[in-house]
């Protein structure tokens, strides 16, 4: 999510939570206004009906796609019900033959982020969970804001009817993909969380957070926390000791280590050291978008390297355009300086940002893929082959 953006809507929900006096008079606030801020910020450029040739509409019905980042938890959102606004639920995953979709939980964010310099000296999180009626114990426990937004997945796929599943193991994963060949109307979640300083800063409450279900970590979000630096951060520093410590206990854990948002300085860390495939996320390449926040060829090589994947983004910043022949553009570099072997989606779908499309419009990036000139094989890989591999690789057995 842009800093700008994030920060609009935490302001919006800060000024309901001072205004409002009672729990459900502020809850029912929180939701109209997150509504309203949803729709100005997770906007849709083609909002559909999305029509692509007859190649790429056979060619994006036999996929199964895979993106490995999206915010939607954080809007309190049902996703089980087609909204009008935001980017993604099941409904348009269905649409859209969205297979599994990752969904990330942001515990803290400053507040006047930007993409320089920010602290942890503010938390505007604190004011969503305050405005949106979460457990009080959120109020000042990232661990606890974690906690919550897994159990909140959860409780959509147990009202699902058996339409979303919850991944958190191979054997999951495979028994969700074998449903799926004969029902394409069920799709799968993966939880992931932005920032390690979701474990409070103690390197023990990643217990916690695996029994939660989360089975890949960011090590950055941000700003630099107790573990790693961020590309946004004040110093922008490297892992600390205790970020070696996680990134050890987290491949031992079989949960993958995320290095989107990461600085340089830690991204060459993790490298250095990882016994396992390291994951970035949600990202975009310098080559075609040059800033901070998007990978070098050197980073995407050593991602590759450890048998890791790069999620390409759909927004701008990291694609340097705001369509889905700019995401092509973005992925088909990536293939060609590490293979379809290491490349996925990253979407930040429901990240304050804007995308060509939401998650119904996904044959509009296949049909990109083919504009661009990938081979279909190859467009199997990163629309979600690669993905479903590391995972069933990577994940713990049962």
């Amino acid at each position: 999510m842009p800093p700008s953006r994030r920060s609009v809507l935490v302001a919006g929900l800060a000024a309901a939570g001072l205004t409002i006096g009672g729990p459900i008079l502020r809850r029912a606030a929180g939701t109209r206004l997150s509504a309203r801020t949803e729709r100005r910020l997770n906007r849709v450029a083609d909002p559909g009906p999305y029509l692509v040739p007859p190649a790429a509409a056979d060619l994006h019905e036999r996929l199964t796609i895979v993106d490995l980042h999206a915010d939607s938890l954080l809007w309190g959102r049902d996703l089980l019900t087609r909204a009008a606004r935001g980017h993604v639920d099941v409904p348009r995953m269905v649409e859209g033959n969205l297979a599994l979709q990752a969904f990330s939980a942001s515990t803290h964010v400053p507040r006047h982020l930007n993409y320089d310099r920010n602290d942890d000296t503010t938390d505007d999180i604190r004011l969503v969970a305050v405005v949106q009626g979460w457990p009080r114990r959120t109020w000042s426990s990232r661990l606890a804001r974690a906690e919550h937004l897994a159990w909140r997945l959860r409780d959509m796929a147990a009202r699902s009817e058996g339409r979303l599943r919850v991944v958190t193991s191979a054997a999951d994963l495979d028994a969700f993909l074998e449903q799926r060949a004969t029902d394409p109307g069920v799709v799968a979640g993966l939880l992931s969380i932005e920032g390690a300083h979701a474990l409070d800063d103690d390197l023990a409450n990643l217990e916690r957070i695996d029994a939660a279900g989360y089975r890949m970590v960011g090590l950055a979000h941000f700003f630099d926390n107790a573990f790693a630096g961020s590309a946004q951060g004040v110093a922008r520093s490297g892992l600390t000791g205790s970020g070696r410590e996680l990134v050890a206990e987290l491949e031992r854990r079989r949960i993958l280590v995320d290095v989107a948002h990461s600085s340089a300085a830690t991204l060459d860390d993790v490298l250095a050291i990882a016994m396992r495939p390291v994951v970035a996320s949600h990202t975009g390449v310098r080559a075609v978008a040059d800033n901070d926040r998007n990978l070098s060829d050197e980073h995407l090589r050593g991602i590759a390297a450890t048998g890791g994947m790069v999620g390409i983004g759909f927004w701008p910043t990291a694609t340097g355009g705001d369509d889905a022949a700019s995401i092509a553009r973005s992925i088909a570099h990536a293939v060609a300086v590490v293979g379809a072997d290491h490349v996925g989606l990253g979407s930040d779908f429901d990240g304050a940002v804007p995308t060509p499309f939401d998650a119904s419009g996904m044959s509009m990036l296949t049909a990109a893929l083919l504009a661009e000139g990938l081979e279909e094989a190859a467009i199997g890989a990163v629309m979600g082959g690669t993905a479903i591999r590391l995972l069933r690789e990577t994940l713990p057995p049962v």
